[in-house]
């Protein structure tokens, strides 16, 4: 009997205790998100409500996603990845060269989130 009560208690008092995960901005989440892009196509994605941000290569959404809700405590609606190759490029006639592989990063945002960035 006295353990039927305890286990009910138990169970009540589970129910009532939520439990809050809260994620900290710790150093490492400030080295997924490298910079944002601003260019043309970034600003028309800003009517849209989204963002692009170049991001470590050998991170993925996941971790985009902790990294956004960290350091701006905003929740994004959906996150897309692409890499982008490096060009080809001529130096001086001769020396063959290519610019660097980066990965890119567009985050849409819920209706009224906004992330500030500011414009050069």
């Amino acid at each position: 009997m006295l353990l039927k009560r305890w286990k009910k208690g138990w169970r009540e008092m589970v129910k009532k205790k939520t439990i809050e995960k809260k994620t900290i901005a710790t150093p490492g989440m400030y080295d997924i998100l490298r910079r944002p892009i601003i260019s043309e196509k970034s600003a028309k994605l800003a009517e849209t409500n989204a963002i692009a941000f170049e991001i470590d290569p050998r991170f993925g959404k996941k971790d985009v996603a902790n990294a956004i809700k960290a350091i701006y405590n905003i929740t994004p609606e959906k996150i897309n990845i692409i890499n982008q190759k490096g060009k080809v490029k001529t130096f001086r006639g001769r020396v063959k060269g290519t610019q660097k592989t980066i990965k890119k990063a567009y985050i849409t945002l819920k209706q009224g989130d906004k992330i500030e960035i500011a414009n050069v």
